[in-house]
């Protein structure tokens, strides 16, 4: 049997008073708030992060490191059938609208072995969906002047850019001021060079979809021991996934036993500074 330690968020319940500011800030949409509390729906799509933690006003909401043994949705469905009927929608709501069909099919295999009805969760669209995956035209927000032709000089000063590929002992990073920016926002924010990059030394990922997060942790906790670096600036977009920009490069300065002032830069999908 497989065992892996991963971290997952826990909702103290007695503290919990069912405001619902944890929603927005979690990124792969697995809180709702059922019955008057803010409850975890599923393990699967808990990425550890803790974006949802700064929203919460009682705190009641921590990280916590357990053993889990790879997702099994017949166990899972143990803990969901306890919580009720809106528990059990709101799961089979969340893994319809994440595209996870063999799941879906298995839990509503065990329904129907338990002899449990199935609720329509097709029925509407529940407060937990992911803005950050939501389609939209942007085009037709766009200004007419969005499309004059400016020519501008890139300030792209080191390569590789992405954390992955990146030498934690490349000469370019001593006495740094580095500029840690979330995939996507170069393109949503048109003057990206010219605004946030210049004389700065470049680090890009996402934190959604990279799956090295704690790699990441570890190599930015290096940088930072080794470099000197002199100031961080993090560029990130609105949607909620983005955020774990923040939190992972205070995990590593935690790591590093550092302290630098982070100065924090949000891009709105429309490709404004918020």
């Amino acid at each position: 049997m497989i065992v892996v330690k991963r971290d997952v968020i826990r909702i103290n319940e007695e503290k919990c008073t069912g405001c619902g500011d944890c929603i927005p800030g979690c990124p792969e949409g697995a809180i709702q708030v059922i019955d008057g509390k803010a409850r975890l729906i599923s393990d699967l799509f808990c990425d550890g992060l803790g974006a949802c933690i700064g929203n919460c006003p009682q705190g009641a909401i921590e990280i916590e490191e357990r053993e889990a043994e790879p997702y099994d949705e017949y166990k899972v469905m143990k803990n969901i059938v306890k919580g009720g009927s809106n528990v059990i929608k709101a799961h089979l709501k969340h893994l319809h609208d994440h595209g996870q069909k063999d799941f879906l099919n298995q839990a509503i295999e065990i329904l129907n072995e338990k002899g449990i009805d199935i609720p329509d969760y097709e029925e509407e669209t529940l407060a937990c969906g992911c803005p950050g995956s939501m389609a939209q035209d942007l085009t037709k927000t766009r200004s007419e002047d969005a499309g004059t032709s400016v020519n501008i000089s890139p300030e792209l000063g080191n390569w590789p850019i992405q954390l992955q590929l990146l030498n934690p002992n490349a000469p370019y990073l001593k006495n740094a001021d580095l500029l840690i920016a979330a995939d996507c926002a170069p393109f949503a924010y048109p003057n990206f060079h010219q605004r946030f990059l210049k004389d700065k030394v470049l680090i890009i990922f996402c934190p959604k979809l990279d799956q090295t997060i704690d790699q990441y942790v570890d190599k930015l906790a290096e940088i930072f021991e080794k470099q000197d670096i002199q100031s961080i600036s993090i560029v990130h977009m609105e949607v909620p996934c983005c955020s774990g920009i923040e939190i992972i490069v205070k995990r590593a300065l935690e790591k590093a036993q550092k302290n630098i002032i982070i100065k924090d830069y949000t891009i709105s999908i429309n490709g404004e500074i918020i």
